[in-house]
């Protein structure tokens, strides 16, 4: 009884900014880092192979769309391959490492991609690409496994968004920026030179102020400390303490438990449908609306913007009803998943009945539609770390990996399904797919979702010789 009230005392107290808070600001750098060298060929391949027109000063080469198409989807091959790898690494030599290790690899071979270009060709470029993604992999698992360290429960979904929103401003900065490089003096090798040197320069700093929890943090105080892990305790009290090294992975659990298999579901309709928005968008607004949405930066960033702006006022509307206790967790994760998934498929549906003539509409609908996709921070997206604290990175691995698959999945879809890019009615095909999978995903997710730590997040430990008791803060 004393320690449970210890404990709301820790919840309720008001720290302020703390360590937490800086670890979380150098995760969202990390994410925008590593968004921006992931979006950041999909413009310069446009300055690559019609370099006349940008900038003559610099290397032109011949690539078909086919070569272009598969340089764009190769960083994927590699990306999908070490997400469950990812999450169980980080778990045993900590979310720092790995993420660190990651993006240091990741940002040194984008510097590396204009050299690759000359000497090899595409072929050399698509194997960078590769090895980038296998180093991309890494990121969503060590995030989550860090945050599921750093982050009070009642703070979660706040400083888990504040994290995360940095995939739209790394996409976002690519988009608006890369254009202007590519005509500049500096020409679009410097795409890569920059975007890399960056991520070089965030290597070096986290190296030195980043903590993969508050147990390696020299810095943090004392109270910060205890409050994180008395707010932590209490959402696991009674729970068997271990040395997470003698914790056994309890993968039948996973994929026996409803909560989790809802989540592979809810993570992979999001992909689904955000990638169909992503890859097919630009195609349906040129050739349907007579809007080529990618000739222009601010119209191909705009959505990015809204999401990035909206996952913070969502953000803010969270941290306000949890300080007040007006809904419980379980009910906000499914309240803010349905704002994410539900809203855009009504203006999905809405999308496919838009006009030829009303393409100021059909902006207004694309914006609106990844704007609420920004809820989604604080639906599915934290909800691995609510069902198992230890586990969270390897969660995120399994259900990033299977999402992943979806989204390399659903533009073939689409080019099965369209085979007259000018023909509304079967664009019309394709966003009711999406918007049914929105309906189905999230109905589930709705149903058979939990957002309490699961009894498997404590597994038996596995024996281990000359070993000592030992007492770690649960995570």
């Amino acid at each position: 009884m004393v320690t449970t009230v210890k404990n709301r005392r820790f919840e309720d107290e008001d720290s302020g900014l703390g360590v937490r808070h800086l670890q979380v600001f150098l995760l969202f750098f990390a994410l925008t880092v590593a968004y921006a060298l992931r979006v950041n060929l999909s413009v310069a391949v446009v300055a690559m192979t019609d370099a006349a027109s940008v900038n003559p000063d610099f290397p032109e080469y011949d690539w078909s769309e086919k070569t272009k198409s598969l340089l764009l989807s190769s960083f994927f091959w590699g990306y999908v391959v070490t997400q469950v790898p990812a999450g169980q690494l980080a778990r045993k030599y900590g979310g720092k490492v790995m993420i660190l290790t990651g993006l240091s690899i990741c940002s040194i071979l984008n510097v590396l991609t204009p050299i690759c270009a000359r000497i090899g060709g595409w072929q050399l470029v698509c194997a960078l690409r590769v090895v980038e993604g296998l180093c991309q992999g890494v990121v969503f698992p060590s995030t989550h496994t860090i945050l599921s360290q750093w982050a009070p429960p009642k703070e979660r979904a706040t400083l888990g968004t504040c994290a995360y929103s940095g995939n739209q401003f790394g996409t976002i900065l690519m988009l608006a920026t890369s254009g202007v490089i590519a005509a500049s003096p500096i020409g679009w090798p410097s795409i890569f030179y920059i975007s890399g040197g960056i991520g070089c320069v965030w290597s070096v700093v986290y190296f030195f102020f980043g903590a993969g929890s508050p147990s390696e943090c020299k810095s943090i105080s004392a109270e910060e400390k205890k409050l994180i892990e008395m707010s932590q305790a209490s959402e696991v009290s009674g729970a068997q303490e271990l040395p997470k090294e003698q914790l056994s992975t309890p993968w039948m659990s996973f994929f026996t438990s409803p909560a989790f298999l809802v989540l592979i579901v809810a993570h992979s309709v999001h992909n689904w449908g955000f990638w169909t928005l992503l890859t097919e968008i630009p195609s349906y607004m040129k050739n349907v609306l007579g809007k080529d949405i990618k000739s222009n930066a601010l119209l191909s960033s705009l959505p990015y913007v809204c999401m990035f702006v909206m996952s913070f006022v969502f953000s803010t509307i969270s941290a306000q009803l949890n300080n007040r206790n007006c809904i419980s967790t379980v009910t906000s994760r499914k309240l803010f998943n349905s704002i994410g998934l539900w809203i855009p498929m009504i203006t999905l549906i809405c999308l496919g009945y838009v006009d030829t003539d009303e393409s100021q509409l059909a902006v207004v609908l694309l914006c609106f539609t990844v704007g609420m996709n920004g809820a989604t921070y604080l639906g599915y997206n934290m909800n691995h770390i609510d069902l198992s604290p230890n586990f969270a990175g390897i969660l995120m691995g399994i259900t990033n990996g299977v999402a992943n698959i979806m989204s390399i999945i659903a533009p073939l879809i689409v080019g099965f399904i369209v085979t007259d890019e000018h023909d509304p009615e079967q664009w019309r095909i394709v966003f009711f797919i999406a918007a049914g999978f929105y309906l189905v995903g999230n109905s589930l997710f709705v149903i058979f979702g939990k957002a309490n730590v699961q009894p498997w997040n404590d597994p038996p430990a596995k024996p281990r010789r000359n070993s000592t008791p030992q007492v770690e803060s649960q995570h």
